[in-house]
């Protein structure tokens, strides 16, 4: 093949050679439980990935905002509806497909269909491919302990219909192919005689090779053992003689008529690249693998999965590499980590982007908080997220300035707060100091809050700290606390979540000026929603007193509605509000579109937002 180049290109949030934009519509191919824009909730919430402009900090739009960021994308790209381009899929979590359709335009786009393709269970990986040979592409995916479940396409080209066929592979002595699930196996007739070939990768770095045979009566493909030793392939970590989970793409990225190999492992910071010198009849991929591309080879995390497909509609073969976190810290942050690489001629590779995907990122575990920074009227935004080490995006408090007018909402990304060192920053706002602005209570990872004044003598935010521990936790970490005037005495008091799930609650025994938390419980109500709480004070039935709802990591947020009065509370517990099924819920109240009721902003383990608009109460 030719010189495989690479122009690395500055890391961007929004600006893509191939943009992804959201749009309303059904998608043929394919239903999910959530709409291609907007879900409704049982609650009056409707989800809305791309509900107002969104731009970075260069101006530039950020297409679907409020899609909900990507921690381990593993993407795939096939035309799934026979249009003559291929369409993207991307699995973020267990179990679920995201499906992106790639529609026409003198720049092409995908634009996001849905979360849940035709809610197929595919567990921890995912594979489309023609398994029979029909001319659609049917789906391997990841069989709970680590079997491979075949759904057989009984659609057609243009509309796909996939319907479970077996739920484990089987050889043709009635043994189960066994795929461990940290392993992303593939299929392609690798030697051009017309039967399909099962290639899996092995934690020692080998490869397992199946033929297909005749299908069993149910019509279910059985496979032939060939070899465990495939093109005698054997990967060498650079770290002594380790291995592990490993991804495999195939395709004929040189365009002479043969597939080569491309490998991802735990072990390795970037992708493998593995030549076939032979022949469609003859494969040869005996070479010694190298770091693509050569001349600057792609260095991640680590357990990189790539894709080839055609991105830019040109005809050409091009990459897309999700790293899923290997052996390696992130080189800039956790949120770089689904890349794009045009072949923008024969062999010769540019690096376009690290987020192929323009969304807001901001790495792991987003925390917003809705509060005035630019003291215009209008609610603005601070997300806290989540530290790793030497991830140079973490650890901040990044603002989102509403740079728009009452109803008609436009969000601006205005850098960073610096507030210090800790893994989760979470603030809490009210004035705390009597002077008419607002201050902020920090909560972080460790046991400790911080007491931070507003000392801005104008409309602007300038947090400076008085007291770096004003509460100390009796257990727990990973504060998240929140204000509210509980018992109508006219000061704020402190609820604080933790890692346990425990709510901590404070009763300001001090003043409006001088603030004094005494701890009343450190359990309060015997609440239990599981670990990692994230409470907030809110009238949501909008009665005049303070409701309470929780975060949490598997809970989901939940209502504990006040059935008391504004200077004694009750608090009953409601159920969970049906705005999002995903880790480490993280709920912000803003009334963002000005119409009298508060939406709802999340954060969760993805690091992204996701936006739910108010339109029953």
């Amino acid at each position: 093949m030719g010189p495989v180049g690479s122009t690395l290109a500055r890391p961007i949030l929004a600006t893509l050679a191939a943009a992804i934009t959201v749009a309303g519509g059904a998608c043929a191919t394919g239903s999910g439980s959530r709409g291609p824009g907007a879900s409704p909730g049982s609650d009056g919430y409707t989800r809305i990935v791309a509900p107002f402009p969104v731009l970075d900090e260069a101006g530039n739009p950020i297409e679907h905002p409020f899609l909900g960021g990507f921690n381990i994308p593993r993407p795939q790209l096939i035309d799934i509806d026979g249009d003559g381009d291929d369409d993207l899929f991307v699995q973020e979590e267990t179990g679920r497909i995201m499906f992106f359709e790639h529609v026409p335009g003198e720049t092409p786009q995908f634009q996001w269909r849905t979360d849940r393709f035709q809610d197929l269970e595919v567990g921890e990986w995912f594979r489309f491919v023609d398994l029979d040979q029909d001319g659609d592409a049917d789906l391997l995916a990841e069989q709970p302990f680590s079997y491979v479940r075949y759904y057989r396409n009984d659609g057609t080209r243009q509309q796909a219909r996939f319907v479970e066929a077996a739920d484990t592979l089987r050889d043709t002595s009635g043994v189960a192919i066994f795929s461990d699930r940290q392993n992303i196996p593939n299929a392609t007739d690798v030697d051009c005689d017309g039967q399909m070939d099962l290639l899996i990768g092995r934690l020692v770095g080998t490869v397992t090779r199946y033929e297909s045979t005749v299908a069993d009566p149910n019509g279910v493909p059985r496979f032939r053992h060939v070899t465990d030793a495939f093109e005698d392939i054997e990967i060498i970590a650079q770290i002594g003689s380790a291995h592990g989970a490993n991804t495999m793409a195939l395709g004929d990225i040189d365009d002479d008529g043969d597939e080569d190999l491309f490998w991802g492992d735990y072990f390795e910071p970037g992708i493998l690249f593995l030549e076939n010198t032979g022949t469609c009849r003859n494969p040869t991929l005996t070479g010694e693998p190298v770091p693509f591309p050569t001349d600057e080879p792609l260095r991640t995390s680590g357990y990189n999965a790539p894709a080839i497909g055609d991105v830019d509609g040109d005809g050409d073969a091009d990459i897309l590499v999700g790293v899923l976190g290997g052996a390696y810290n992130p080189n800039t942050t956790s949120a770089d980590n689904f890349h794009y690489l045009e072949q923008v001629e024969r062999g010769a590779f540019v690096h376009r982007t690290s987020r192929f995907v323009s969304m807001l990122d901001f790495g792991a575990e987003s925390i917003p908080i809705a509060v005035d920074l630019d003291g215009d009227g209008d609610q603005d935004l601070l997300i806290g997220n989540k530290i790793e080490q030497h991830d140079t995006q973490n650890g901040k408090l990044y603002r989102l300035i509403n740079e728009g007018s009452r109803g008609e909402p436009r969000f601006r990304l205005d850098g960073a707060m610096q507030v210090g060192e800790g893994y989760h920053l979470r603030p809490a706002f009210g004035d705390l100091d009597g002077d008419g602005d607002a201050d902020a209570i920090l909560g972080t990872w460790e046991d400790e809050l911080r007491l931070y004044l507003n000392r801005a003598t104008d409309r602007s935010m300038q947090l400076t700290l008085v007291d770096s521990a004003v509460v100390t936790l009796t257990r727990g970490r990973n504060a998240t606390p929140t204000l509210g005037d509980i018992d109508g005495d006219g000061d704020l008091d402190l609820f604080v979540g933790e890692s346990s799930g425990a709510l901590n609650f404070y009763e300001n025994t001090g003043t409006p000026q001088a603030p004094e938390f005494t701890l009343v419980s450190d359990e309060y109500g015997d609440f239990d929603v599981g670990r990692r709480s994230v409470p907030v004070l809110h009238d949501l039935d909008g009665d005049g007193d303070l409701d309470l709802l929780v975060g949490s990591e598997s809970e989901g947020v939940r209502y504990f509605r006040n059935d008391g009065t504004a200077e004694s509370p009750i608090f009953v517990d409601a159920g969970v509000l049906e705005i999002g099924d995903f880790g480490f819920a993280a709920p912000a109240f803003i009334d963002v579109d000005g119409d009298g009721d508060h939406d709802v902003i999340l954060g969760g383990s993805r690091g992204g937002l996701w936006f739910y608009e108010n339109r029953g109460r």
